[in-house]
């Protein structure tokens, strides 16, 4: 066979190895798949990988976390109204306890006394009363007869008179000296759960003020005090009348919910009591009260915690990470990859912040692409160069979907990828 015209100037061949291998190189170059993936032209680096989020509009509830503190339902001071030695304490601190129900006994045998004293004056004054009565009605034919002066029959019917006063004064007086000796034993006002006991036995209570012996609190349900900026309060308000935003719940009512200190959200919801419609004038807050719920007494008064207030619901909005959001003194932007995979920057309108996100109220479109991370990858690349989009997944929920699925062509991209790798 006649050799190829390539190949009859060239030199023979010494190496009889080099005769062996060749054919093999060919046969194995003739193996090599057509479709093997091939750089970018001109053999320069692929497109870097940024995480995108394709956007879709809805209704975003605008929440608010605001410091709070919960304050027991009612409170009760349990205080000696009388003076005495502290004899007895009837109840169990921490024990939950009914309205009348006896708390402290002062000794009472001074009281006692006082009482029976006044008892023996009212028994004295009503004796005294009754001469008198008796006295007017002998006199009384006598005084119609003239048979007696006028002065005389005067002085019979003042000394009636006073006899009376006398029997009033007296009866008040056993009055308070049997109150006095209620008071010795001390009660609850109120029904609640009561807290230890602040004095003991042998205790000298009530000399000179009312002494303090307990507190009793109603934790069935508990206040929720909080407060608001009154600039933010102010911004809102301003929102609604210009159509905006529309307000949280059908009873335009804000839906208000209580945060832990360990993130976890108390399951019962709170409700709105009222708005100060003063603004301290120190701090530049408006104080509001909420009613929560506290059926299993889980929560204690006087607990710090976190209000989550929903008042309004902006309509067509766009959830977007934060991290995704340029923010700067001429405006709020975003990076939009296009259909040719190019980011372009692009102005947006941002809303409150609701959680790790801010809500765009304008500036994007359905089913774009926002660029969210790789942003230091495109620092690196040349301008205008494109880049590959692959959905972004939230670091601080690992293997959880991101808020909003990419697209399908940055989904086949990611699967090129993955495929080349």
């Amino acid at each position: 066979m006649p050799l190829p015209l390539s190949l009859r100037h060239c030199k023979p061949i010494a190496n009889p190895l080099v005769l062996i291998t060749a054919p093999l190189l060919l046969a194995l170059a003739a193996c090599s798949p057509a479709d093997a993936p091939k750089g970018p032209p001109g053999g320069g680096m692929p497109p870097p990988s940024v995480g995108v989020v394709t956007v879709q509009p809805g209704d975003v509830a605008l929440s608010t976390e605001l410091p709070g503190r919960l304050e027991a339902w009612r409170v009760a001071q349990v205080r000696a109204r009388v003076p005495g030695i502290v004899a007895q304490r009837l109840f169990t601190e921490g024990a939950l306890v009914r309205a009348g129900q006896p708390l402290f006994q002062l000794d009472d045998a001074a009281y006692r006394a006082t009482l029976a004293s006044a008892e023996a004056a009212v028994a004295r004054a009503d004796a005294t009363q009754a001469q008198a009565q008796a006295q007017l009605q002998r006199n009384q034919p006598l005084a119609d007869a003239k048979a007696i002066s006028a002065q005389e029959w005067l002085l019979t019917q003042t000394t009636l008179k006073q006899a009376q006063a006398d029997a009033a004064t007296a009866r008040a007086a056993a009055l308070t000296a049997r109150i006095n000796l209620d008071y010795a034993a001390i009660k609850a006002p109120i029904d609640g759960r009561i807290g230890r006991a602040l004095v003991t036995e042998g205790a000298l209570v009530g000399q000179g003020d009312a002494t303090q012996l307990a507190v009793i609190q109603q934790t069935q349900s508990l206040y929720v005090n909080f407060t608001q900026s009154a600039s933010d309060a102010l911004r809102l308000r301003k929102a609604f009348d210009a159509g905006q935003l529309k307000r949280a719940g059908a009873g335009a009512s804000a839906e208000l919910r209580v945060v832990l200190d360990d993130g976890s959200v108390y399951p019962l919801p709170a409700k709105l009591l009222f708005s100060d419609p003063t603004v301290d004038a120190a701090t530049g807050q408006v104080s509001l009260r909420a009613e929560l719920p506290n059926p299993k007494d889980d929560l204690l008064p006087g607990l710090f915690v976190k209000v989550r207030l929903v008042q309004a619901t902006s309509q067509n909005a766009f959830p977007l990470p934060q991290q995704a959001v340029t923010r700067g003194p001429l405006g709020d932007s975003v990076l939009v990859v296009g259909a040719d995979n190019k980011p372009v920057p692009r102005k947006i309108t941002v809303g409150a912040s609701q959680g790790q996100d801010w809500v765009v109220l304008g500036g994007l479109q359905a089913g774009e692409r926002v660029m969210v991370d790789g942003f230091q990858k495109l620092a690196m690349a040349p301008p205008g160069a494109p880049v590959n989009p692959v959905p972004w997944t939230s670091p601080l929920r690992p293997g959880v979907a991101p808020t909003a699925a990419a697209s399908a062509p940055a989904a086949a991209s990611a699967a090129s990828a993955a495929a080349s790798r």
